[in-house]
């Protein structure tokens, strides 16, 4: 595609203890309805969420961006979420949860490649 076009993102953090209200961001999701374009993509640095949390469930949290990306997806084992069209399946990702991998609040910008648009997001917000 060519020339701008508009996207939301969130990004997605963990948050080991609701409590305290500290979180780490661990992925984003970018959807770009003109590009028909809804991707997740997870990067965990597992030094930092042990400084934050020791006794944090690494794996739970790399299962839950897995969740996320196979809904983004629309992949069948994500269940009634990954088969709902994609608007809908961002509406899902974007929702506020109370488990250990939340979505922030949605952003959004233009880009004419939103592929591209959203490795930068990663590396400026997760890396």
């Amino acid at each position: 595609m060519t020339g701008r076009m508009g996207f939301q993102y969130v990004v997605l953090r963990c948050v080991p203890r609701v409590d305290r209200e500290e979180f780490v961001n661990v992925g984003v999701v970018l959807y770009c309805q003109q590009a028909d374009f809804l991707e997740a993509r997870g990067f965990v640095d597992v030094d930092r969420l042990r400084l934050l949390a020791p006794d944090v469930d690494v794996a739970a949290v790399r299962s839950a961006l897995d969740a996320v990306e196979a809904v983004c997806r629309g992949d069948e084992s994500a269940g009634a979420a990954g088969r709902a069209p994609m608007g809908t399946r961002f509406g899902f990702v974007k929702a506020p949860r109370s488990t250990v991998v939340q979505p922030g609040p949605v952003h959004g910008g233009t880009t004419s490649d939103p592929s591209a648009q959203l490795d930068h997001l990663l590396e400026r917000l997760v890396r």
